[in-house]
């Protein structure tokens, strides 16, 4: 074990005596709400924290100290794959599967099609010819368990340990976690290598930190920054919850930790947005907290469990808050309900409110999915909601998260679209469901979108179905029509539709058209 590893650090964002400064090292993916042209692209990366007590001036302070004691732990891992799985992108590997559909136009873009990861059996790379990729990792034990991300190793046949000395090692695949894109490997033979610990303590904007990695395949790289920003979502998943750093990370430093100056690990490097693929200043890390919990079910079970309670939920923007009397934002708008899940045994409706978890106000949406997704299934939560105005509290015992399925319905023929009423208002053209083959029941179908309407806007699209408007069951255009009307008369500016595409619900906002 490393030296002052059993000590919570103090962090701070200036450099003064005394003080403890942190560094954090992060690693980037796809995400929405970038300038075009920018790109989220796998890399290895570490980072490395050290208590720092000198007379010196600040411009004379050195990190060489805490980097000799953490660079050790750190390693580079080697992967072989079969090549019609993965490919390598100097370095870490992707499969093209998991690569999102708006991202494929970025890889395009930036590598051509032929830099694109190709499908299991997908053009002249679909055969049984073998590649490799490397990344980043670093010792949480003596014993020789190594954590990485999930991307770097996904698809391997083998993988191999190198360490800072220089030796390599076989290593097998404990558990993974997709979702967070987290990684436990194991080298079996030794109980002596060198290893950090997690921080207890989470960073502040402002910290240093250290990332040492594998960048390029170059090992045993150090590079230093600050903490830029925290609790980021780069769109990965609902679980998003990155740290940002400014420390220089490229691809190979995937799956490499991020050191404060008290050599403790705050975050796992997963990706970087970049236009080149190169560092431009911009990564994230997958929180220390997070990745030590992932960890320790993986090592437990080689898989991770966590809680579900069987809802679509939304952000609570300004025009649902006021469309449903709600004084400010926040907290998450209840789409949908699954049958006979945890939420809808609780007595759980589409559009409640959920605005606590025991008691702590929830910020948005994704932070009841990280609150839940963080307890383990069979836990009792009290969750308080809003309903017809009035709070509430629930008692909800949770269920376990199954496993993420997809499911579409075939698209509707253009023949089947009959019946229609268009309204210029709202930019849309609405039918009455029963009339639409394969549309159901209940609601109205959009079946056409006008592009320069408030529809589309919004997002509507041809099938869309409107189930309610104005908090209503709707069956027919003239009832979608009504509930403006009545918007119009209670000076509301927005009406709130509940929308079913596919096997999703959500509501969306439509504004009223005055005069």
């Amino acid at each position: 074990m490393l030296p002052s590893q059993d000590q919570n650090s103090p962090s701070g964002g200036v450099m003064k005596r005394h003080r403890s400064l942190l560094l954090a090292g992060i690693l980037g993916v796809a995400v929405t709400g970038f300038a075009a042209g920018q790109v989220f692209l796998p890399y290895t990366t570490h980072s490395a924290q050290a208590q720092i007590t000198t007379d010196r001036p600040a411009h004379q302070y050195s990190f060489a100290d805490v980097v000799e004691r953490v660079r050790p732990a750190v390693v580079s891992v080697k992967v072989k794959v079969d090549q019609s799985q993965t490919m390598s992108l100097d370095g870490d590997n992707f499969n093209r599967g998991d690569v999102p559909p708006q991202m494929e136009e970025f890889f395009k873009r930036f590598f051509g099609e032929r830099g694109m990861p190709n499908r299991p059996g997908q053009g002249p790379r679909g055969n049984n010819r073998r590649t490799s990729g490397q990344g980043s990792g670093f010792f949480i034990s003596a014993d020789g368990f190594v954590v990485t991300n999930n991307h770097v190793i996904d698809k391997s046949t083998e993988v191999e340990i190198t360490t800072d000395d220089g030796k390599s090692y076989p290593a097998k695949v404990v558990g993974t976690d997709p979702r967070t894109d987290v990684a436990l490997l194991k080298i079996d033979g030794r109980s002596d290598f060198p290893w950090v610990k997690f921080g207890a303590n989470p960073p502040r904007v402002g910290d240093w930190v250290l990332a040492v990695g594998n960048p390029f395949g170059l090992g045993g790289t150090v590079t230093a920054g600050i903490v830029s920003a925290r609790g980021r979502d780069i769109g990965a998943n609902v679980y998003d919850d990155f740290i940002q750093i400014d420390a220089a990370v490229n691809r190979g430093n995937s799956g490499g930790p991020t050191f404060n100056l008290a050599g403790e690990v705050i975050g796992v490097n997963t990706a970087i947005v970049s236009p080149s693929g190169g560092n431009v200043g911009i990564a994230f890390a997958i929180p220390a907290d997070n990745v030590n919990r992932i960890v320790t079910s993986l090592k437990e079970s080689g898989s991770v469990t966590r809680g579900f309670i069987g809802v679509n939920i939304q952000p609570v923007t300004k025009e649902i808050a006021e469309s449903l009397g709600l004084k400010t934002e926040g907290g998450a708008l209840v789409a949908d309900v699954s049958p006979d899940a945890p939420a809808a045994k609780a007595g759980i409706k589409s559009g409640d409110v959920v605005l606590a978890v025991e008691g702590e106000r929830l910020k948005d949406a994704r932070d009841l999915s990280r609150r839940i997704a963080a307890k383990q299934p069979n836990t009792p939560v009290k969750l308080t909601i809003l309903r017809d105005g009035k709070e509430q509290t629930v008692s909800v015992t949770l269920g376990r998260l199954p496993d993420q399925q997809r499911a579409s319905v075939a698209p509707q023929k253009k023949e089947e679209r009959t019946s229609s009423t268009n309204d210029t208002r709202l930019g849309l053209s609405l039918s009455p469901a029963k009339s639409v083959a394969g549309a159901g029941n209940e609601g109205v179908v959009v079946t056409n979108v006008d592009p320069n309407g408030p529809g589309a806007e919004r997002g509507f699209r041809s099938g869309d179905v409107i189930v309610e408007a104005g908090g209503k069951p709707v069956s027919s255009p003239t009832e979608v029509r009504d509930a403006f009307d009545t918007a119009r008369k209670d000076s509301k500016n927005v009406v709130l539709l509940r929308v079913k595409r596919e096997n999703n619900t959500r509501f969306v906002t439509l504004p009223v058209e005055r005069g």
